[in-house]
């Protein structure tokens, strides 16, 4: 891992490089886009940029992964890795683009931080950005050859026809596609996403991932929330319908439900809900006998997109319960039941391996439940829509 002369000098700069962290990634960001447009025209998320999420969410990671260096000099802090790989290939990140990310992020570094950066701080903080790199090309190179399977590694974008939509509230959208070619969907696991690609009106080509939400017999289903302000989400509810073609890369995502015979809590709020309900489907069809608890949040019954699936799905299997609390309830509703999600009120098996998703002041709420219920940080998983903002 990390030389032991670099580890001493990125301990002793990290309070100023963490400090500096979100400056420089606006810096960063700036040089990219100028340098090259086409990838804020074509591969990021231009709302994420806008809103500094993005941002945000560098800054983060590169914070949270020079700090594990340093406290476990002896570990790489793999689940951290694999969560950007998945996403990296998602959006057809390649090996040749952090060469780029270097050249810009390690001026931005300068920059920012000006005579601070002498040769022994830039040659150790380099030494951190190359372990980063390389251990993610090598993580994305395995990921790119399974998603391909068997076909070419480098191009995994492929076109779907849109068979079946079905409008789950106001806001929300469930996509059925086939692949074009007529060949077989790709194999998923209960929990993961596919990357959607469209050209929009000004001729981007802006791509976003959604939860697959269920199985479909040689197919794939995903569900789209309308967000406010997002291009990609309301071209998507307005303009692609059934006949339609569209892009998708194969499914992906390390959060997916795991097999085995113990305890499995799904917690989820607002559209968080989708991942869960594929969870959900799967132990249904696969006629589980595991101990299920189902915990969902929403607005009110209105909003709350699948609630029929989770109440049919729930029925199905033999040892499931579902809790559900809503923050504004439409008529009689229980009162232990109405506002935020509260696992005190909720039986929490022993063994329980908890799959979160949802907002981010959910997830740390959730967690922090689960924990004070005896539920180890090892065994608490969670899927966030979006940039991952856990430690920025």
């Amino acid at each position: 891992m990390l030389s032991a002369k670099s580890a001493e000098v990125v301990e002793a700069t990290l309070p100023v490089v963490g400090a500096a962290i979100g400056d420089i990634t606006a810096h960063f960001y700036d040089r990219l886009f100028a340098a090259h447009p086409e990838l804020l025209r074509d591969l990021f998320n231009r709302g994420n940029q806008a809103n500094g999420a993005q941002r945000q969410a560098l800054a983060g990671s590169i914070a949270a992964f020079a700090s594990a260096l340093i406290a476990h000099p002896d570990q790489r802090p793999d689940a951290m890795l694999a969560r950007i790989a998945h996403k990296h290939v998602s959006v057809g990140i390649t090996n040749d683009q952090y060469r780029i990310v270097h050249e810009h992020l390690f001026a931005a570094i300068v920059e920012v931080l000006g005579e601070a950066v002498t040769p022994e701080v830039a040659a150790a903080w380099d030494e951190v950005y190359w372990l980063l790199a390389n251990a993610l090309v090598a993580i994305e190179d395995r990921l790119r050859a399974e998603a391909a399977a068997g076909g070419d590694p480098a191009d995994l974008w492929r076109p779907y026809t849109v068979v079946a939509r079905y409008q789950e509230t106001d806001g929300v959208t469930t996509f059925l596609v086939r692949p074009a070619d007529g060949g077989p969907a790709p194999a998923s696991r209960p929990g993961q996403y596919v990357s959607v690609r469209t050209r929009l009106a000004d001729g981007a080509r802006q791509i976003r991932q959604y939860s697959l939400s269920g199985s479909a017999d040689g197919a794939l289903r995903f569900t789209v929330k309308r967000e406010p302000g997002g291009e990609v989400s309301a071209h998507l509810h307005d303009h692609l319908h059934t006949g339609d073609t569209v892009e998708l890369a194969p499914p992906l995502g390390d959060i997916a439900l795991a097999d085995g015979d113990g305890p499995v809590l799904l917690a989820s709020a607002g559209i968080g809900n989708t991942p869960m309900t594929a969870m959900l489907d799967h132990l249904a069809a696969s006629g589980s006998l595991r101990t299920v608890v189902s915990v969902h949040g929403d607005r009110d019954q209105l909003t709350h997109a699948f609630r029929a699936d989770l109440a049919q799905l729930t029925a199905k299997l033999p040892n499931a319960t579902a809790h559900v609390f809503y923050e504004r309830p439409l008529g009689d509703w229980p009162a232990e039941r109405t506002g935020l999600v509260d696992l005190s009120t909720v039986d929490v098996p022993a063994g329980t391996t908890a799959y979160l998703c949802g907002p981010l002041p959910f997830l740390r709420a959730v967690r922090e439940q689960l924990l004070t219920a005896g539920v180890p940080a090892a065994d608490i998983h969670y899927e966030v829509f979006g940039p991952d903002l856990w430690l920025a």
